[in-house]
């Protein structure tokens, strides 16, 4: 069973408890609006499904309301910030904001953002980025109860460090490719969990290392808080782009890397290394477009492949998913409602009664 919410009932809801969690109403509106907008392009594992664990963090204070990012270093085209544990979503905002600001000017930024609590959907950063024409590369780890498995491991090692590009594409909507380097987003299982549908074969291992198709299983720790593991995409690929991901989000920016036992904690910390490239001061803006354009075009005469479509672009089924769901409304089942009220009763909101 799941209930329907449109987009502006579910940020004034989502906003509420984010402000009685001790966000100022500022800081509560930005954060919701990142949470909704995540379910409005079909992630709801980065939805307001994460309001619980947020709550969770900030009453174990992991997660510190109102924070700003500090510039650490500024050396022009090389910005290192530390996000002091404050929401991704408006930490990650101010940092991307500074790096772009020094791509448009200069030509290009590597950014290093440190002690981020949860930035979320990383492909909103991408598409910051497009929206000012320039080119974004971003490598994240997950300071949390690591819960992918590396290559030929049979236990967590590390989080599901996301990668993500954005390439702006002349006269066209943008390319933003961003995924978990594990075979599916921890959130999804969550959700998967929540609504009583078990995961597809191979994403998972139980705490023996064997293979399962429970989603309970990184998501509920058995009696001796043990939880199985994701498996990482693309076997060796994957998990070498999940390690990279770890020492260049992780240890590069100085937030550091997981390498101690699991504990039951809510925070989730991000490093992110961000390079973000200004095609204008490159001097191959005309042949950027050109040959992009050129090339997704190509792409796209070739034939469909039997009971498909044809080829889509990263980007494009995120793009549809907002439209459908601003017209349609946001389904949330009723586990993760219930999470969400309880959430709220804890913060003292009270119950965030559907209208």
């Amino acid at each position: 069973m799941t209930k329907t919410f449109f987009a502006p009932e579910l940020r004034a809801r989502a906003a509420a408890v984010l402000q009685a969690a001790g966000s100022d109403p500022d800081e509560a509106r930005q954060v919701a609006a990142n949470l909704v907008l995540a379910n409005l392009s079909g992630h709801d594992s980065h939805g307001v499904g994460m309001l619980p664990r947020y709550v969770d963090a900030v009453l174990e204070g992991g997660l510190q309301p109102n924070a700003s990012a500090e510039v650490t270093l500024d050396a022009g085209a090389l910005l290192a910030l530390d996000g002091r544990r404050g929401y991704g979503q408006v930490v990650g905002e101010q940092a991307m904001r500074l790096a772009m600001d020094r791509a448009l000017a200069q030509g290009s930024c590597v950014m290093a953002l440190a002690n981020a609590h949860h930035l979320g959907r990383i492909g909103h950063f991408a598409e910051m980025a497009v929206a000012q024409g320039l080119v974004s590369l971003h490598f994240v780890n997950v300071l949390s109860r690591p819960v992918v498995a590396p290559w030929a491991g049979g236990d967590g090692r590390f989080g599901t460090n996301p990668f993500c590009a954005g390439i702006p594409l002349a006269g066209r909507e943008p390319f933003i490719l961003d995924f978990a380097t594990s075979r599916v987003a921890q959130g999804k299982m969550r959700v998967a969990h929540n609504e009583g549908r078990p995961a597809e074969p191979g994403y998972l291992i139980d705490r023996q290392g064997q293979p399962t198709t429970d989603p309970g299983v990184v998501v509920v720790p058995d009696a001796a808080g043990r939880l199985g593991a994701l498996l990482p995409f693309g076997e060796h690929k994957g998990s070498g782009l999940a390690i990279a991901c770890e020492l260049l989000g992780g240890a590069l920016t100085g937030g550091g890397t997981w390498h101690r036992e699991p504990d039951a904690r809510r925070a989730v910390v991000n490093g992110m290394l961000s390079i973000v490239i200004n095609p204008r001061k490159l001097g191959t803006q005309d042949s950027f477009a050109r040959e992009a354009t050129a090339f997704v075009d190509w792409l796209r005469r070739s034939p469909a492949a039997p009971g498909t479509d044809g080829v889509r672009l990263a980007g494009e089924p995120e793009r549809e998913a907002r439209a459908r769901r601003e017209r349609e409304g946001i389904a949330i089942d009723n586990q993760t409602w219930a999470e969400i009220v309880a959430a709220s009763v804890k913060v003292g909101a009270g119950e965030p009664h559907q209208s």
